[in-house]
């Protein structure tokens, strides 16, 4: 097998596991087969599982060391930098053989002697790895633990493989029993099958054996759910083509917005961490699924025929935090997922607006979309362009024009900030005579659209417009 896996962490695991009986196992045998790069490290010892860690830990020079479970004494050994970590376990059922027997696939049953050796392959992963096939590792695979169903996804699509009929039938039977695992568990499945280059294909398998159903009912009620003439597929399709879009976004932004001058900034803004070992574009495309996940629950039929979702916006904001609430998501992905929702059609409202559209339009649009500005305006980019009904030629013309203008604004409000302030509220209320309070909020907010849209430069500026929107206020009252 090739050495492909960190040569660091495989170092420390040879130094200071040579005297005992120990193999390589699951992920990073199946990779380094493959000739893949691994970051993790899989091993299990016939013996100690904390001593073989510590010692593990020692070899490499003072790495963290824990345990990950009391019940099964499991423990993990992290590099400094992160950049490796590696999992100890305790040989099960008594022996290697039966330990491999336990696993999900037999891919990812085979182990690798530490001492060296040919690989003990006893239910031929290699040969299922030759054939890029996915079987299961035996009868009990899916009931032993039924997140094995969305980890038989998963590995399809990060390894290209194809689950054999017996396995895939077995899958679908454990689907109704994902209710009894942890929403972090599921979560951590469906964070990569989302984030694959392939998500559109993973999600057809995912379907096709009911785990969506299982999982996200909330996207499986989407099915069917007819929309209006200028729609070319049901809600559920719709999302899909959305999926679709936001995919080819991440991939060559320039390519789908008609404008190059974009590509860099858009790239670099979608590649940035964001949470739960997510990218903003990862996130994106968690925004892209729960769009109009409260569809279902907001149809309307008017008594001309015309089909209405109002306020699909904002219960759906509320239904895309509860589905990530139910997963445990972070509050950080969960609060930017929701504003993703609760603003997707924000842009699509200003369209018909002269253009170029006022200045304080654009502001109201950035105050109201922050921290979102950009995400969000690409996701009505995905959006617009899945939607194809009566007169879609046209509309998404005249969208993309808007979303092209507004992208120079949001990208620059994302790297600079809004402009600073020409005067604190204290200052204000002081210079002008009037309490501090609601009033002055209103003033700044006021001074804040008045300096963005240019029509104020300077402190004096600032004053006197204050001063006329008071008079003018007072007028009006």
């Amino acid at each position: 097998m090739s050495e492909t896996a960190p040569g660091e962490a495989l170092r420390a695991v040879r130094a200071a596991l040579a005297h005992t009986p120990a193999w390589l196992v699951g992920g990073v045998s199946r990779d380094r087969a493959l000739g893949r790069a691994t970051a993790d490290v899989d091993v299990v010892v016939a013996g100690s599982t904390a001593e073989a860690a510590r010692a593990v830990a020692r070899a490499a020079g003072g790495a963290a060391c824990f345990e990950l479970s009391a019940d099964f004494s499991g423990w993990r050994v992290v590099a400094r930098d992160r950049s490796w970590q590696i999992d100890v376990q305790p040989l099960r059922g008594g022996s290697l053989a039966a330990d491999l027997a336990l696993r999900d696939f037999t891919v990812n049953a085979i182990a690798e002697p530490l001492a060296g050796g040919a690989p003990v392959d006893p239910l031929g992963g290699l040969s299922d790895l030759a054939a890029r096939r996915l079987r299961m590792a035996g009868p009990r695979a899916f009931a032993d633990d039924p997140l094995r169903a969305l980890r038989l996804v998963r590995i399809a699509l990060e390894l290209d493989m194809e689950p054999d009929p017996g396995t895939a039938r077995a899958a679908a039977l454990a689907a109704s029993e994902l209710a009894r695992v942890s929403g972090e568990r599921v979560f951590m499945e469906l964070r990569r099958i989302l984030a694959s280059p392939r998500v559109l294909d993973g999600l057809q398998l995912m379907g096709s054996l009911g785990l969506i159903a299982a999982v996200l009912p909330e996207l499986q009620a989407l099915h069917g759910v007819q929309q209006s003439r200028f729609h070319h597929r049901d809600v559920y399709g719709h999302t899909l083509e959305v999926l679709e879009r936001v995919t080819a976004l991440q991939a060559d932004p320039s390519a789908v917005l008609g404008a190059p001058e974009h590509g860099a900034g858009v790239v670099a803004l979608l590649a940035a961490p964001l949470a739960d070992e997510l990218t903003r574009g990862d996130a994106l495309r968690w925004g892209a699924l729960f769009h109009d996940a409260a569809k279902p629950l907001t149809r309307a039929v008017g008594p001309d025929g015309r089909v209405t979702f109002f306020g699909h916006d904002l219960r759906g904001a509320e239904l895309a935090r509860s589905i990530l609430e139910r997963l445990r998501a972070s509050e950080r992905l969960r609060a930017h997922v929701a504003a993703l929702v609760r603003h997707h059609l924000r842009l699509g409202f200003l369209v018909h607006e002269p253009e170029p559209l006022q200045r304080r339009a654009v502001f109201g649009y950035l105050c109201a979309t922050s921290p979102v500005e950009v995400d969000v305006t690409l996701l009505s980019v995905a959006d617009r362009l899945a939607t194809r009904g009566d007169r879609a030629a046209e509309s998404i013309d005249a969208h993309l024009r808007l979303a092209r203008a507004m992208l120079d604004d949001a990208l620059r409000w994302r790297s600079e900030g809004p402009p600073q302030a020409l005067w604190r509220g204290d200052e204000l209320a002081a210079e002008l005579g009037i309490p501090t309070g609601p009033r002055i909020g209103q003033l700044l907010r006021e001074l804040a659209a008045a300096q963005y849209a240019g029509e104020v430069a300077t402190r004096q500026d600032a004053l006197s417009h204050a001063r006329a929107f008071l008079a003018a206020s007072a007028r009006s009252q």
